[in-house]
């Protein structure tokens, strides 16, 4: 995936003067020696130029850490730390940073091998505090050299997405579609998050499809859709539409991305789009998403926005589902009870017209989309990608912006089923503990859309310490049977 970004992190240890300096200089190379072993050690840089003791001593490991190109930080206290130096060093790195301490080694050794780093980490936290400086710190972020090493590698995906959001554009075409305020949001928090918005009209994409008419890299693309497709492909006649609808995605990127090095797309997929364009943009949407560049429906900017977040995190492709319908009471019966640990209100059906990407459906096959076939010529409708989403791990969340433009967020983990969907689209039967609860007090009270990203593996701990980074304070997730919702009845 080429639009996420790289992360190398600069690992700088500090040390306060009234404390031996070895200790820090050992404990940095026993930390450093314990994630080589562990993890390939390509994504840390050692900075050697000093031990962190003072104002002076920052600014040379700022500039040593600039220069070797890293992007994120890890603070490292070896003791107790110098608390003005080494949050110092936070302020002025622009990039996400992360504090860790290391813990007491021997009891053979208290007297002058106690580096108080347990204590030291309190008044960093203080500090932080003092200076509106954000800094990512473990649960528990005081531990040995492979306890550190693990906490580091545990903050790469967090980086990731902190890094991404920096340098993000978003383009979208047109307005939403009507009877869609559902997916309205300001966009004055994105700015915030220093997120780029580029908006653009259908018209504008619409002149810029017709000039590709004709692309002399159709032939390539139409092959490649056919390679992917397989026996899956349903609509030969659609993917020469297709394959140039992609191109023209693929350039305007290229031509409007400007300074920023990473891009997300939404767009207004209906009611017009297929009349004019001659098809649905569904299956090129799934194309663009496996490739890490995600493209959301019916110009939902924060799903997007989510979708970028989650593929950072995991590194794979993420998805954008309606959460769309119960699962019939015969289905949970005969498939589910009994065999998966769920009651029926865990249960639910995530669904979307084609946008899935194919490596994360059971099979796929090209369709027509049939809710808007309702209304329009079948032939103007396809160019869906369907199939039952691959049973598996998944991670369901959203960052929404309130109308007041308050970020709020939510978060839970649970799985798709093996079980058949019966049905249309790109569609799965999913299961998260407590669904029916989280549905109403979170998802309802809370205002979200229907629309939610979806992640392909449990993320959820890596994308709670995305949004506390961000500055969210309102968080939801799946809270287990005991405790109770601030809107829940206790009587219910």
């Amino acid at each position: 995936m080429n639009n996420i970004p790289k992360v190398k992190v600069g690992i700088v240890a500090v040390s306060r003067d009234c404390f031996p300096e070895s200790l820090s200089v050992n404990r940095r190379k026993a930390l450093v020696d314990a994630y080589k072993a562990k993890y390939d050690g390509a994504d840390i840089y050692e900075c050697p130029v000093c031990i962190v003791e003072s104002e002076i001593h920052m600014v040379q490991a700022l500039e040593d850490i600039k220069k070797a190109g890293c992007n994120a930080l890890v603070v490292y206290l070896g003791n107790f730390g110098p608390e003005i130096s080494e949050t110092l060093l936070a302020k002025h790195f622009d990039g996400p940073a992360m504090f860790v301490a290391a813990a007491e080694e021997s009891s053979t050794d208290l007297l002058d091998g106690r580096g108080d780093a347990y204590c030291g980490m309190l008044n960093a936290s203080y500090n932080l505090k003092l200076r509106n400086v954000k800094a990512y710190i473990p649960e528990y972020p005081v531990g040995t050299a492979e306890e550190c090493a693990d906490m580091i590698h545990e903050f790469l995906p967090i980086a990731r997405a902190v890094v991404g959001l920096k340098n993000l554009k978003i383009i979208s075409f047109g307005p939403r579609p009507l009877n869609f305020l559902a997916c309205n949001a300001p966009i004055k928090p994105l700015y915030d998050l220093g997120v780029e918005i580029e908006e653009n009209s259908e018209l504008d994409l619409f002149e810029a499809f017709k000039k590709h008419e004709g692309d002399p890299r159709i032939p390539d693309v139409i092959k490649d859709m056919e390679a992917e497709l397989g026996v899956g492909n349903k609509k030969p006649e659609v993917l020469p539409k297709l394959a140039q609808y992609e191109l023209t995605l693929l350039d305007w990127i290229e031509e409007h991305k400007g300074y920023r090095e990473y891009v997300t797309l939404t767009g207004k997929c209906w009611p017009a789009f297929q009349t004019q364009f001659g098809f649905v943009p569904c299956y090129v949407n799934s194309r663009l998403a496996a490739r890490g560049i995600p493209v959301s429906c019916e110009v939902d900017i924060y799903g997007t926005l989510s979708e970028f977040i989650g593929t950072c995190v995991s590194q794979d492709a993420v998805t954008l589902l309606d959460i769309n319908n119960s699962v019939p009471a015969d289905m949970y019966e005969d498939d589910i009870k009994g065999k998966f640990d769920y009651t029926h209100k865990d249960t639910f059906m995530g669904f979307h017209c084609g946008n899935t990407a194919s490596g994360k459906l059971s099979s796929c096959t090209m369709k027509y989309q049939k809710i808007m076939a309702r209304n329009l010529p079948e032939e103007v409708t396809q160019g869906t990608l369907e199939g039952d989403i691959a049973p598996g791990d998944i991670t369901f969340f959203r960052l929404q912006s309130t109308a007041d433009t308050q970020l709020r967020a939510y978060v839970a983990q649970g799985e798709v089923l093996p079980v058949a969907t019966k049905s249309f689209g790109s569609i799965g039967v999913f299961a998260i503990p407590e669904m029916g609860r989280f549905y109403r007090h979170v998802l309802i009270a809370k205002n979200y859309p229907h629309h939610g990203a979806v992640a392909f593996g449990h993320h959820g701990k890596a994308l709670v310490e995305v949004f506390r980074y961000l500055g969210v304070e309102d968080i939801g997730f799946n809270q287990p049977k005991g405790m109770l919702y601030p809107t829940e009845n206790p009587f219910a």
